[in-house]
C-alpha cells in the first residue's frame, strides 16, 4: 500500500498587523499592536485550527499493530476498526498532525 499523499507539515505565516510606533508606545498605554477585524480573526483561527487536519501520511496505519486502520479508497477517509484496536495509542501519539485523540469510552 502506497501513500495516498505525503504528510508535510506546512506553517502558514501569520498576518502582519499594524502596531504602534515606539515614540507612541512611550506616550502611555494603547495597545501595542491593533484589533483583529473579522476577516483577519476568521483567517487567524483558520490558520491555528488547520494544523490537525489529517494529510493522508498513513504513518498510523503503518504502525498500527492491530492493523485496524485503513482508508476509503473513494473519500480518503480514515477508518479505525475499534472492534479490534485495543486502545494502545500508539496511532495518536505518531500522528505528526495531532489528528487522532484517545478518548476515554463512556460507561468504561
Amino acid at each position: 500500500m502506497g501513500m495516498i499523499k505525503e504528510c508535510k507539515e506546512k506553517a502558514l505565516k501569520k498576518p502582519k498587523r499594524k502596531t504602534l510606533s515606539l515614540k507612541s508606545r512611550r506616550k502611555g498605554f494603547s495597545p501595542v499592536e491593533s484589533r483583529l477585524v473579522e476577516k483577519e480573526a476568521v483567517k487567524e483561527a483558520q490558520r491555528c485550527l488547520s494544523l490537525r487536519e489529517c494529510e493522508s501520511c498513513e504513518v498510523c496505519n503503518l504502525l498500527c499493530p492491530d492493523l485496524c486502520i485503513t482508508r476509503e479508497e473513494k473519500t480518503g477517509e480514515v477508518l479505525i476498526d475499534l472492534d479490534y484496536c485495543k486502545g494502545c495509542g500508539i496511532c495518536a501519539s505518531v500522528c505528526p498532525k495531532g489528528a487522532i485523540q484517545m478518548v476515554l469510552e463512556e460507561g468504561i
